[in-house]
């Protein structure tokens, strides 16, 4: 089992930053891309940004230079930086990491509540 727990989600005013981070533990032989999904209230679950083993990163556009994501290989954790927030990123914000143990399998983090106020 893979065990994924996230942290630095919270409340902030438009314009403000937070950092969210999320690490991987358990019996992991090697890990693929992570990523980061958010869904608000109502709408589905949509990308955010990912980032493979070799550092490559992608965005949506609503994102692009205002978020950064980035991952340390040897603590198995990805973070997104969040910069210049808008109440339009409010949302519960979800890591997943795509793994292998001989199959390739995807977990999901229990999610983080980013609130935007205006």
């Amino acid at each position: 089992q893979v065990q994924l727990v996230e942290s630095g989600g919270g409340l902030v005013q438009a314009g403000g930053s937070l950092r969210l981070s999320c690490a991987a533990s358990g019996s992991i032989f090697s890990i693929n891309a992570m990523g980061w999904y958010r869904q608000a209230p109502g709408k589905q679950r949509e990308l955010v940004a990912t980032i493979t083993s070799g550092g490559s990163t992608n965005y949506a556009d609503s994102v692009k230079g205002r978020f950064t994501i980035s991952r340390d290989n040897a603590k198995n954790t990805v973070y997104l930086q969040m910069d210049s927030l808008k109440p339009e990123d409010t949302a519960v914000y979800y890591c997943r990491v795509d793994w292998r143990r001989g199959s390739l399998f995807i977990s999901w983090g229990q999610g983080t509540q980013v609130t935007v106020s205006s």
